[in-house]
């Protein structure tokens, strides 16, 4: 688990700026914890409001070289020379939270599920989701097991050969000790492959496993006993009660954004969703018409396409709120999705259906790697646009949290966000920058 502390770790003046926020204006510190089930159960990250701490570990924000690795591989990268770069860039990197730490909150928390994108994996949205535990919310970053993410892993049973001989105990270091760690890496389409019947399967695999750990979260809620092969001191037992389960939302990016509309019509429990630049190839046109719930689409003004956006505009209804924006981007060139790959291009496109642009942005404007990496070094892998990264994510969770008030229907003052729905900044367009044939539509 981790909590987040009054200063920040990560070398960017937006993780020193949340920290001085979270303890400030929101009176609130940060945790989080990482959650494992075995084999194929449910993995995440979670974000919750956390007790202060006098001394207690930061947790990495990247927190295995398998996962540089992964990222290697699914950029097409040589291994060993992508893990030095990544390792000399982001190795040092860690959250500006709490590792463990007591949850602590004077009222019930709205709950969020996150869904990473393609390539990615469950720590890349550090600032989108600490952003919303700081707001009040618990926020559980699942990492998929479908062979999207870059890298996961998961833990085996040793056999019966190989087990310890010492006596077990309920402790998860005596767990560990009959478990091997495997991992699970990218997988690439094969030459020929259609895209389409894996990407779709992924997709339905991904809406399981965001109500996978929905579940999980209920039971953590009733008070029932965890499960979790991970080392942790945290109580969970502090988390019991600690939820409002009428009160939640999924939101993803890219392949997360289409993962949103999947669970969307899967889970009637997911009151409204919130899908970032979303990438639409992976869905059946037949659950558009059975999604129920209002949803908002963000995205970055250069990523998105003609059919892409019109399969967005088949979920307009007249009866419940659609919005999209996009964030307005005058900076982009194509070889970042060819560089980076698909999973972060389709990441910010709000719908409720709102559908707004933001000016001057990326498909990368939304992962934390936009924050971590240098002007120039940013702007040579395509992880920064035009306009200010930092005021491109606050745009986005204000937005968010506006859009969440009010179909979660929260006694909060997020509603003073209510213009940036509709679109009304400088860096947003309402609905899309796009030019659609109304054939196409």
């Amino acid at each position: 688990m981790l909590g987040w502390v009054p200063t920040g770790i990560m070398e960017s003046r937006y993780w020193a700026k949340q920290a001085a926020d979270i303890t400030g204006a929101n009176g609130l510190l940060l945790s989080c914890l990482n959650c494992l089930s075995l084999q194929q159960g449910t993995f995440f990250r979670l974000y919750y409001p956390c007790q202060e701490m006098e001394s207690a570990g930061k947790p990495d924000w990247v927190p295995y070289k398998e996962y540089f690795n992964g990222l290697a591989d699914f950029m097409k990268m040589n291994r060993a020379l992508s893990e030095r770069i990544f390792n000399y860039l982001f190795g040092s990197f860690k959250i500006p939270a709490y590792l463990d730490a007591p949850f602590k909150s004077n009222e019930k928390c709205p709950v969020i599920i996150f869904s990473h994108g393609l390539g990615a994996f469950r720590t890349l949205y550090s600032a989108i989701c600490a952003e919303m535990a700081s707001q009040g919310f618990i926020v559980a970053s699942v990492e998929h097991r479908d062979q999207s993410a870059s890298a996961t892993y998961y833990f085996c049973e040793k056999p019966e050969s190989e087990r310890s001989n010492a006596s077990l105990t309920k402790s998860s270091g005596a767990t560990q000790q009959n478990l091997v760690k495997e991992w699970m890496y990218y997988r690439a389409l094969q030459h020929g492959e259609s895209e389409f019947p894996l990407r779709n399967k992924q997709v339905k695999q991904r809406a399981d496993e965001c109500i996978l750990a929905l579940d999980k979260l209920t039971e953590i809620n009733s008070g029932i006993s965890v499960q979790n092969v991970l080392e942790t001191h945290f109580d969970w037992s502090t988390l019991k009660n600690s939820m409002d389960l009428c009160r939640i939302a999924v939101m993803g990016h890219s392949f997360g954004g289409a993962t949103v509309i999947e669970a969307l019509c899967k889970e009637v429990k997911f009151k409204c969703g919130v899908a970032l630049d979303s990438w639409m190839t992976p869905l059946d046109d037949e659950i558009f018409p059975r999604v129920k719930q209002p949803i908002f689409f963000i995205n970055s003004e250069k990523f998105q396409w003609a059919g892409n956006i019109s399969r967005m505009k088949k979920l307009d209804s007249a009866v419940i709120q659609r919005k999209m924006i996009t964030i307005r981007y005058q900076y982009w060139s194509a070889a970042l999705s060819e560089t980076l790959g698909v999973i972060w291009a389709d990441f910010v496109m709000m719908s409720l259906l709102h559908l707004h642009s933001f000016r001057g942005t990326v498909h990368q404007s939304f992962p934390d790697f936009t924050f971590l990496t240098g002007n120039w070094i940013g702007k040579l892998m395509k992880l920064k646009g035009e306009i200010d990264p930092e005021l491109a994510i606050d745009l986005c969770n204000k937005a968010t949290l506006a859009f969440l008030q009010r179909h979660l229907g929260l006694e909060k003052n997020f509603n003073q966000w209510d213009p940036l729905i509709n679109g009304e900044d400088e860096n947003l367009i309402p609905g899309t920058n796009v030019n659609l044939l109304q054939s196409a539509i």
